[in-house]
């Protein structure tokens, strides 16, 4: 059973339970005596986690966990320089770390298919957690974290900054003022440039790697290692990783969710595209890509009333197609990472994490919206508080806005091997229920891929099904093949409970 209530019946749950809290809040709140922090994957974004819990007088890293040791040492020798001669310990087994009296805070930046039983696991211990977008890997692990949440009345917030940045919050207020009219479409982008990550073959694991403790919760294939760079490449391996669609989306689903007002999962979503483009980085057409994930995908998510559509583009974005979009980013080349809003009266696009500007329809600038925050200030607040409702991005937020990912992908992935010609793609798309154009979008897209020299009469695109989705079940009640994909099988020793068995 995966099913969730609102978020209102969550956060009184939390509320009620945060008197079991009671010794951590008077140890917290000493006069001398600071939140003792653990932070799980330490190599890239977990960095910025390091650099913000030093940053914070009212906590302190006891603990440094990761499967590389050699990142992890030096992440140790780097934290205890900055803070006054305390050294983290260094713990390959995060369990360690949680059994450890003295830790309050377990923050994680581990590869995806950790989040969520890192997650679950540092609650059941009785800590509060940070935990990086996106906030789990299958749809059944974020309802276990919001379950977990609720529970143990832990503090629970994903990292997904831009709701505690007051550009992104002053715009969605303008929003919700009517700024730019009625708005029932929301358009969210992903146009960065990702080269492909090599050949597959077999390739060495790093020897201070632990990689049963890296796999964790995944299919353990040692000896095998299918891709050439360990580290990060794995956000294109549907294994670790959801794509661009999971890694960048996040981000930008979830403002273009806040914006609408939807505070519920959607009622059905199609999603089409390919891993394209890498062939003719080769030339000579043979090359095969390590990566599994789609690095062109959109996605067209239905809310009764209103819509979202997800545009993920891996190749050059220096794209002429994108008149309308050109004139709202101000650009006409590079990366365009951002969501445009549509009203009645006019566009608000968020540009960047600390900027957002409103468009009259005749593309002239209305107002301007700027400033960056704290968002993990914010949660240590919160952790101090016991005051669930001050989390700017909690457990439900974030479980809403990993599951777009998710289920745009399971649609790609059951429709994978249903290759379609441009023509038949606009007549699959002309029958789906959508306030975008969707043949103008395809068309686009169609464009951008011929752009980057894609052959389509030899790698067509990926047209997957239609499904309706159950927003309170979270399952798919036509499709078993797709409700079959809302969770994953675990290994013994990492399995991560359903939302009734946290």
């Amino acid at each position: 059973m995966t099913k969730i209530t609102r978020r209102r019946f969550i956060r009184n749950s939390l509320a009620a339970a945060a008197v079991s809290a009671a010794p951590y809040i008077a140890r917290a709140q000493g006069a001398n005596e600071t939140l003792g922090v653990a932070v799980v994957g330490v190599r890239g974004r977990g960095g910025s986690h390091i650099g913000a819990f030093q940053g914070d007088s009212r906590t302190t890293i006891l603990y440094i966990v990761d499967a590389d040791e050699k990142v992890g040492q030096n992440r140790c020798e780097q934290v205890a320089k900055k803070q006054q001669g305390v050294k983290p310990k260094f713990v390959r087994d995060m369990r360690e770390a949680f059994d450890d009296d003295a830790v309050n805070i377990v923050s994680t930046a581990t590869p995806n298919h950790w989040h969520a039983l890192t997650g679950v696991w540092a609650m059941q211990a009785g800590k509060d957690v940070y935990v990086e977008k996106p906030i789990s890997h299958d749809i059944a692990e974020g309802a276990a974290l919001v379950a977990a949440a609720r529970k143990y009345g832990r503090m629970c917030q994903v990292g997904t900054q831009c709701r505690s940045n007051p550009a992104i919050q002053d715009a969605v207020k303008f929003i919700e003022d009517g700024g730019i009219g009625e708005v029932k479409l929301a358009r969210g982008l992903c146009y960065k440039r990702r080269k492909s990550i090599g050949s597959k073959g077999d390739y060495t694991i790093p020897a201070e790697v632990d990689f049963n403790l890296w796999s964790g919760p995944a299919p353990f294939t040692d000896p095998k290692l299918t891709r050439g760079r360990f580290h990060y490449d794995w956000h294109w391996q549907r294994m670790y990783g959801n794509g661009d669609s999971g890694n960048q989306g996040p981000h930008q689903t979830d403002i273009a969710r806040w914006g609408l007002g939807v505070d519920t999962h959607p009622s059905s979503v199609i999603a089409y595209g390919g891993r394209l483009g890498y062939q003719a980085e080769r030339g000579d057409g043979s090359y095969v890509d390590a990566g599994d994930t789609a690095n062109t995908e959109v996605g067209i998510y239905d809310y009764g009333d209103k819509c979202m559509v997800f545009e993920t583009r891996g190749l050059s974005v220096n794209d002429s197609a994108d008149e309308e979009l050109n004139k709202l980013f101000q650009s006409t080349s590079g990366n365009k990472i951002g969501v445009v809003f549509y009203g009645s009266e006019g566009y608000l696009v968020q540009k960047t994490y600390t900027k957002c500007i409103a468009y009259d329809k005749d593309f002239n600038v209305i107002k301007e919206f700027g400033g960056g925050g704290d968002h993990f200030k914010n949660f240590i607040s919160a952790c101090i508080s016991r005051n669930a409702d001050e989390l700017n991005s909690d457990a439900w937020e974030g479980h809403l806005s990993a599951a777009l990912a998710h289920l745009a992908n399971i649609s790609y992935y059951l429709g994978e091997d249903n290759k379609v010609s441009p023509e038949e793609a606009k007549s699959a798309l002309a029958g789906i229920k959508s306030l975008d154009d969707n043949d103008a979008t395809l068309q686009r897209t169609l464009t951008h891929l011929a752009d980057n020299g894609v052959d389509l009469a030899k790698y067509p695109i990926s047209m997957g099904p239609l499904l309706k989705f159950d927003p309170e079940e979270e399952v798919f009640p036509d499709s078993p093949e797709a409700t079959a994909m809302v969770t994953r099988e675990y290994r013994k020793g990492f399995v991560c409970p359903t939302a009734d068995k946290v």
